[in-house]
């Protein structure tokens, strides 16, 4: 089992590299370490999608080794193994600038099946509404495909640029 999460370093890694050397240096608490450091934090940024592909490099390994024990077991000629049914999973797509500190313009999302695509939501613009409110919409949209679809959670985010936004009309083309 590995070790617990630092809550200090998630946090530190949100923030950028200067940031965080005058927040942990020598003028801050102490805690940065040179040699250490640059790689805990991509580490802990990119932690989740790092689980996520080895959950999905198990899946497949353990489906390949079902395969191959039953092509040993049996005396026929081997079968295509036929992958297990694939779960609905809810895609959020989010219209932001790449700054840390932009605030989104504007949201879509889309659950997908395998290769077929299940429900689109249409994009919306985010203009006026407060993080807590942005938070609440996507609750209940979660809600709902839960229940048509079973989804859980929202795969990590799919971010694009606000510039592309389908949304006509949209305050960022008049500019």
């Amino acid at each position: 089992m590995g070790r617990p999460i630092d809550p200090k370093c998630l946090a530190c890694c949100q923030l950028e590299v200067e940031t965080a050397r005058q927040l942990h240096g020598e003028q801050g608490d102490g805690c940065w370490n040179e040699k250490t450091c640059h790689r805990r934090r991509s580490h802990y940024r990119h932690r989740l999608d790092v689980n996520q592909k080895r959950k999905g490099q198990r899946a497949i390994a353990k489906v390949q080794q079902q395969a191959a024990a039953q092509e040993a077991a049996s005396l026929e000629p081997p079968a295509i193994p036929v992958l297990p049914k694939v779960p609905a999973v809810a895609l959020l797509y989010l219209y932001k600038q790449k700054r840390q500190d932009a605030p989104l313009h504007a949201l879509a999302i889309a659950v997908w099946q395998g290769d077929r695509k299940l429900e689109a939501i249409s994009p919306i613009h985010l203009i006026g509404m407060t993080n807590s409110q942005v938070n609440q919409y996507l609750r209940e949209v979660l809600t709902v495909l839960q229940q048509r679809y079973g989804v859980q959670k929202f795969e990590p985010e799919i971010y694009l640029d606000p510039h592309t936004c389908p949304i006509d009309p949209c305050p960022l083309k008049g500019l």
